[in-house]
């Protein structure tokens, strides 16, 4: 029998809760709405109808899905207009496909290529007779296909930029493209220093790790972007699909050039020229986790969107028990041999890394000998593959979320690195600018996601090894703690409190079974524990937060008017931008100074192109965001503008430089030095504390610094002083076992080096700007002692390799200096040491920002 309705066949009810009630829904539909859900439901049908940029936020694991498709389809019918819901990938298209038939709502999937659409589905779409379900990249793309919704849903769209950035840029790997990327960097070569560009052109990166990414602004100089117009507009496919994103606004595109890759984007996407997307009666973002600083407003290049909240009264949605483990905080332990054992005991893992290479040689070490290892060539539309495996140990690079693995499916997922380093735009404002603050929410988000993929309701438990040294200090600082959820709080927390000094290997294995067994001994043992320190746990928005919240509208129309050619006005924007910035104080420092060289380089631009008032505002706003980057050096190092006198070294820097010239002038022994240059690397890739330590002060000289063992009882194992200008005080713990936490007793014996030092030099005070590190191979610092010690300490804690690394970038600076000395004036070589030592990084400056990464404070 065949049933056929009328016109008014799936007539609209009043809410989309009440229409959920009588949709066709399978027998393995969900037995009902979650009270959150309803709720949700009703405050968008009484309030939110109309809202043009409209965000959801329930935590991971709650059940987004659900309601975002009930509001699609209840628009749908109640308008009888298009509506789609967009999912970041494939796979997640297909899941969302599966749980609208599984609840009765018509649904069609449309993705990839537009000429392999069932013309019967695509028709259901444009004659609003089913949902379209589709990828971010169908709608973000040169020439979308898809009809014009009037409803536009994203998921997961705390991962936007992401997914709509990469559509709106190039990206070019030279292992992949190497003949683009040599084109690319021939473009760009006037950006760049000239011996870089040598290096980079013969693939050498010896640079250092420090200088693997470099900014170059096309904007600034007059032959790059008629330049990469001539590279890009002769490529094909896919190169020419992003090249078209992009055309229009190229001149006023960022260009961050690697060793590995080049990739050139726009500051914020301009989505505003996209149809599909600007047109849409309203856009509905879903997200995990929505942030406080407009970071959903960047992804998407939004001014504004509002915020829909659940009522107070509404109870607080949990999506089960994680169990976090840190191996590299078991003392004495092999973390790698406990992790393997966790994997083993459930029985397969889900194993997330920021890249596909750490992912696979990860899961490799981990699995057991006759499991399969499975990737995304396996599980590209669908987890089920490894959701019926027996044992299986699947590895993802760079999939946080999209993910569903309930229930029994997986009980372990294994996270490796923290992905602050989506794009070498990211890596570049993080690591060179210190603008980290500004993407804090999206790679906590990141990682939050990540932790979930197998906690998918209330009932799910699953444990979460923190796999690494990286991602294990991410997770146990402050700032990155006080802003999570009270729930993920306390379980990190219960985490580490069971995974530290106390703890030993077998322990941890033990209460990894219990936890999984999830029977009574857990249950009256552990759950009550954890609960405790959910309930202590307190969240914190951070203080910068409300300053880039406010900047975003004036960021948004910067961008849009720089890529229109408008100079003068978006660097006036830029400048409001900066300007608001300013109140996030020492949070938002790094980006505010970001957004004040762009002003200064868009007033450039205006300059040469007949404004000339703007060139000494130009002038002035470079030197006001090289001040305020201070103490990172970036903006001294990207090339000044024509007419501006070069500013300065900071007088530190300039007694590094003028000790190592007298140094050299006075003659070399280069066998000698050699030799003793050897020793050091040698002695610096040691454990051993008599090995090691003596190659610390041999290692400052190199760098310009008085460099010794300070005499006495209680005193660290090397000074760096730059007459009394800068000092940099240095703690050896080499001898350090890798796991465990650094304790109390290290670092109260560490915090109070440089009132020591003052007093050995009988200088009243300590200069400002100068720090005390620490180098041990641990990851983190025991809290107890974190606590005890203030910000004014100045102490950080810095790994062996981070000294290794200097070393050797030392080592390549002065073998360039000693290979063109001859014949130089003492002005000439002063010259050639400051531009070599500032190539790699080794001036006092530049060590200063290298060693300050992890600060240790309470």
């Amino acid at each position: 029998m065949a049933f056929k309705g009328g016109a008014s066949a799936g007539a609209a009810a009043e809410t989309p809760e009440a229409m959920y009630r009588d949709l066709p829904r399978r027998p393995d539909a969900v037995p009902g709405l979650l009270t959150h859900q309803a709720d949700l439901l009703r405050l968008y049908a009484s309030q939110h109808c109309d809202t043009p940029d409209l965000a959801l936020e329930l935590p991971t694991g709650t059940g987004k899905t659900i309601p975002a498709l009930l509001i699609a389809e209840w628009v749908r019918r109640t308008r009888r207009v298009r509506a789609a819901y967009a999912c970041p990938t494939d796979q997640l298209a297909w899941q969302v496909a599966q749980t609208a038939g599984r609840e009765g709502i018509p649904a069609v999937v449309l993705t990839r290529s537009h000429a392999d659409w069932p013309t019967d589905h695509e028709a259901r779409y444009e004659s609003a007779d089913a949902v379209a379900i589709t990828t971010y990249s169908t709608i973000f793309n040169s020439s979308p296909k898809l009809g014009p919704p009037t409803l536009l849903i994203f998921d997961d769209a705390h991962n936007g930029e992401q997914y709509v950035a990469e559509q709106y840029g190039v990206v070019v790997s030279r292992n992949g493209q190497p003949a683009l990327y040599g084109d690319l960097l021939e473009a760009l070569a006037p950006g760049l220093d000239g011996l870089l560009l040598q290096r980079l052109q013969a693939g050498d990166s010896s640079p250092g790790a420090h200088h693997q990414v470099k900014l170059v602004v096309p904007a600034r100089h007059d032959a790059i972007p008629e330049a990469l117009h001539q590279v890009l507009g002769r490529q094909g496919a896919p190169i020419c699909f992003r090249y078209a994103m992009i055309r229009e606004c190229l001149e006023s595109c960022l260009a961050y050039v690697s060793p590995a890759a080049i990739q050139i984007r726009p500051m914020i996407p301009p989505t505003v020229d996209n149809e599909l997307f600007a047109r849409a009666r309203q856009r509905l973002y879903l997200s995990a986790t929505l942030g406080e600083g407009g970071e959903l407003e960047r992804a998407f290049g939004r001014p504004h969107i509002e915020r829909l909240t659940l009522p107070a009264s509404t109870p607080e949605p949990r999506s089960g028990t994680r169990y976090f483990v840190f191996p590299e905080l078991v003392p004495d332990t092999d973390p790698a041999e406990l992790a393997r054992q966790i994997v083993a005991r459930a029985g397969k893992a889900l194993l997330l890394a920021p890249d596909t290479a750490t992912a696979v040689t990860t899961a490799r070490d981990l699995s057991q000998p006759s499991w399969k290892l499975m990737t995304i060539d396996d599980v590209g539309t669908s987890m089920t593959p490894f959701a019926s495996a027996n044992h299986a140990i699947c590895a993802l690079a760079n999939r946080y979320d999209g993910l569903d693995l309930p229930g029994p499916a997986c009980q372990v997922v294994v996270m490796e690195g923290v992905p602050d380093h989506d794009s070498l735009h990211e890596r570049y404002l993080s690591q060179r600018v210190r603008a980290g603050f500004a993407l804090a929410d999206r790679i906590r988000t990141r990682v939050v996601q990540g932790a979930g993929r197998c906690t998918r309701g209330p009932n799910d438990s699953a444990v979460v090894v923190v796999y690494g040294a990286e991602l294990t200090k991410y997770l146990v600082r402050p700032e990155t703690l006080a802003p999570l959820s009270r729930d993920l709080q306390g379980e990190i927390n219960f985490g580490r409190r069971n995974s530290g000094e106390d703890t030993t290997a077998v322990e941890v294995l033990d209460n990894v079974a219990v936890f999984l067994d999830h029977g009574e001994e857990w249950r009256e043992g552990g759950e009550p524990l954890l609960a405790e320190m959910r309930r202590e746990a307190v969240q914190v928005v951070p203080s910068g937060s409300t300053a880039l919240a406010a900047a975003i509208a004036d960021e948004i129309e910067a961008s849009s008017l720089a890529g229109q050619g408008r100079w003068a006005e978006a660097s006036r924007h830029a400048q409001a931008a900066a300007h608001k910035l300013s109140f996030g104080q020492e949070d938002t420092r790094g980006y505010r100074a970001f957004w004040l060289y762009l002003a200064g380089i868009w007033a450039y631009r205006a300059g040469r192109d007949g404004d000339l008032g703007q060139l000494s505002t130009a002038r002035g706003l470079v030197r006001q965001a090289e001040q305020t980057s201070k103490p990172s050096v970036w903006v001294r190092q990207m090339p000044p503008l024509p007419d501006t006198e070069t500013a300065a070294l900071p007088t530190h820097d300039d007694i590094a430089v003028a000790a190592v010239v007298a140094r050299m002038s006075g003659g070399i022994a280069r066998g000698r030095h050699d030799a003793a240059v050897a020793k050091m690397l040698d002695g610096l890739a040691q454990t051993d504390p008599p090995l090691y330590e003596p190659e610390l002060s041999q290692l400052g000289k190199l760098l310009g610094a008085e460099a010794a063992k300070p005499t006495g009882q209680a005193r660290c194992d090397s000074t760096w002083c730059f007459d009394n200008a800068l000092w940099i005080a240095l703690e050896a713990k080499s001898d350090h076992q890798t796991t465990g936490l650094v304790s109390s007793k290290d670092v109260r014996a560490a915090s109070g080096q440089l009132r020591i030092l003052a007093s050995d030099r009988h200088h009243d005070g300590v200069p400002p700007g100068s720090i005390t590190v620490m180098i041990s191979p641990k990851s983190a610092v025991d809290s107890t002692a974190a606590a005890s010690v203030s910000t004014d300490d100045c102490l950080y804690l810095v790994h062996p390799e981070t000294i290794l690394h200097i070393a050797k970038d030392a080592k390549e600076a002065w073998d360039d200096v000693l290979a063109s000395t001859t014949g130089r004036t003492t002005a000439e070589l002063q010259d050639l040491v400051v531009a070599v030592f500032q190539r790699y990084g080794i001036l006092p400056s530049h060590i200063r920002e290298r060693l300050t990464d992890y600060q240790i404070s309470g």
